[in-house]
């Protein structure tokens, strides 16, 4: 029982003194609780403790209190000296429910998160930071920075650093492309979220990019083919006429001069066959997708294409997975599409090689076409500018052929993938699904314009 308190007690009890001194200590104490008969039980065995209890008071409020009890303090009574510490506890409490929420954000973000210190050393990462830097968050900390930064990219990050030092944050795209993947990653850098600590937001951006880049590539397209439906019906009037009369001159001219014939008619023809491939992407095509075997059509483009191959000391080795299912598509179309790169394939190997052809099963919806050769490669800024209007590695080319395959491809709701080692060879892999997504103006008319 109470038999005395002072008016410290009295307030943090929330009851005036004549009232608090009638009570027993344990009124304000849960009897059952575990802790409170641990704490009892140790303080009879001591004779003294020190410890913190839940107390309820009688307005209904419940106090963390934090006290010390000594057996026989004063003339033989127990002496227990309490202190309110329900507010250091409370905000304790939201401290660690802040640090617990912080650390699921910075773990569970979608962004790759570093904290740095002085030297821009790594001060903690979170797991996509990790998977970005491709290292754990053990050989990462305490590391600065620019140790896993790409070499050809250090510089660029140090400009980046003094621009943050002088303005207080920065941003910039850097690339980490490694081993013929590329990788492009967003740095957006704070100086100080906290005294002596800087933030670093990383995104990999390489998806957008592609993204853009093939939104550039359609907007291309789109305007090419608008360009090339007048472009081509104007010249190929001209040329029917220039044709025709250069034909009838022929035979008039002296032997002497038939071999400027020649050259002429040669040249009239690259042009004639220029002008086709720029109708192919300006002219609607009224096309009926059905089921067709993808392995036929390529093995009809190899036997196709087989003669040019021999010619050229090429040997064109076809690897088929069993079991490949029927997709939807337009047989001549890819065959036009197969003959385009398997014709490239060949000119880039003068000296002659082999060109493999392979077909599998990408997954449950795609089936995936690769083409290899054995040529000089395609450095990797070039690979981009693939399927660019009029963009072209060969001394003749003009860039059509490959324009149109992506074009193809494209509307058969699949993609053109390029894979080059200089010196050693490229593969493009064609990527296309089983079945086909209708489009809105498809199902009404059941035709695709190209």
């Amino acid at each position: 029982h109470i038999l005395n308190a002072n008016h410290a007690a009295s307030r943090t009890f929330e009851l005036p003194l004549n009232l608090l001194v009638r009570k027993n200590l344990l009124d304000f104490l849960d009897h059952d609780d575990e802790k409170v008969q641990r704490v009892f039980a140790e303080f009879r065995i001591k004779g003294e403790i020190r410890d913190e209890l839940t107390f309820h008071m009688p307005n209904g409020q419940d106090k963390q209190l934090e006290f010390t009890m000594k057996q026989g303090a004063i003339d033989g009574y127990h002496l227990t000296i309490f202190r309110n510490v329900t507010e250091r506890r409370k905000m304790e409490r939201e401290l660690r429910e802040s640090e617990q929420k912080f650390r699921s954000i910075f773990d569970h973000s979608m962004n790759g998160i570093l904290l740095w210190g002085e030297g821009y050393h790594i001060l903690d990462v979170n797991p996509i930071a990790c998977e970005i830097f491709q290292a754990t968050k053990e050989q990462l900390l305490h590391r600065p920075i620019t140790a896993f930064i790409p070499e050809k990219e250090r510089k660029h990050f140090y400009k980046l650093a003094q621009q943050c030092d002088r303005l207080g944050e920065a941003y910039a795209e850097m690339d980490f492309s490694n081993g013929g993947k590329q990788k492009i990653v967003e740095f957006s850098l704070k100086k100080e979220i906290i005294p002596g600590v800087g933030m670093i937001m990383l995104r990999d951006i390489t998806e957008r990019k592609e993204m853009e880049l093939q939104l550039r590539k359609s907007d291309t397209l789109n305007v090419v083919g608008e360009l090339a439906a007048g472009i081509a019906h104007e010249i190929r009037n001209p040329m029917t006429a220039l044709k025709g009369f250069i034909q009838l001159l022929q035979g008039s001219i002296k032997e002497d001069y038939s071999m400027y014939f020649n050259v002429i008619m040669s040249e009239l023809k690259r042009i004639e066959s220029i002008i086709t491939e720029f109708l192919v992407l300006a002219k609607p095509q009224a096309i009926q997708y059905q089921q067709n075997d993808v392995c036929k059509i390529m093995q009809d483009t190899i036997d196709l294409i087989s003669a040019q191959a021999t010619m050229h000391n090429v040997q064109i080795v076809a690897d088929f997975a069993p079991h490949i299912p029927f997709i939807y598509c337009e047989p001549n179309q890819l065959k036009q599409v197969f003959i385009n790169i398997l014709k490239n394939a060949i000119e880039v190997m003068p000296k002659g090689g082999e060109v493999t052809v392979r077909i599998n099963r990408l997954d449950d919806s795609h089936i995936r076409i690769s083409i290899t050769d054995q040529g000089c490669g395609i450095p990797q800024d070039k690979i981009k500018k693939l399927g660019q209007p009029f963009y072209t590695t060969k001394e003749r080319g003009t860039g059509l052929g490959l324009m149109v395959s992506y074009k193809i491809i494209e509307e058969h709701q699949g993609k053109i993938d390029v894979e080059s080692e200089v010196d050693v060879g490229t593969t493009f892999h064609i990527t296309l699904p089983i079945e086909r997504v209708e489009k809105e103006d498809e199902h009404e008319t059941g035709i695709q314009h190209i």
